[in-house]
């Protein structure tokens, strides 16, 4: 099971760095910009719940198949309500989870936790099981 070591968003610092604002082609090159005018904050890019948001740090492997690595980092946003087919951190049976979130099976009690790898199971969560979603993946943060 993956498991997700959480941060809290440090949103006090602003740290702008300069911004390619018409784009980077990934065909044809275009000529280079002299200089870049604009400025772009992480912080302000990608969060959008500042109250609500979280970092995580992924530990293991179970969603390796959707580009997400150990020690990739996680912004988690706890004020989204979960989608099908969503990245979602879980807190099942006392330990944090990464997986899919599927709810085709919603109606009839099931939701099932997804890995993305095919060593892991999928894993079934009822009624039952002490489970809950703790918030939605919005980005995955991975070195190249």
């Amino acid at each position: 099971m993956n498991e997700v070591e959480l941060y809290s968003a440090d949103l006090k610092t602003v740290l702008s760095r300069p911004f390619a604002d018409e784009g980077i082609r990934a065909g044809f090159p275009s000529p280079a910009q002299d200089y870049l005018e604009r400025a772009i904050d992480l912080n302000e890019e990608l969060i959008k719940n500042p109250a609500a948001t979280f970092y995580g740090r992924v530990i293991g492997d179970s969603m390796i198949d959707a580009n997400v690595h150990q020690g990739d980092i996680l912004v988690i946003d706890k004020s989204l309500q979960p989608k099908d087919g969503d990245m979602v951190v879980g807190y099942l049976d006392g330990e944090f989870t990464l997986k899919k979130l599927d709810l085709s099976q919603q109606q009839d009690g099931i939701v099932w936790l997804v890995p993305a790898n095919p060593a892991y199971q999928r894993i079934r969560i009822t009624t039952d099981r002490n489970f809950r979603i703790w918030g939605v993946v919005s980005y995955v943060i991975h070195k190249m």
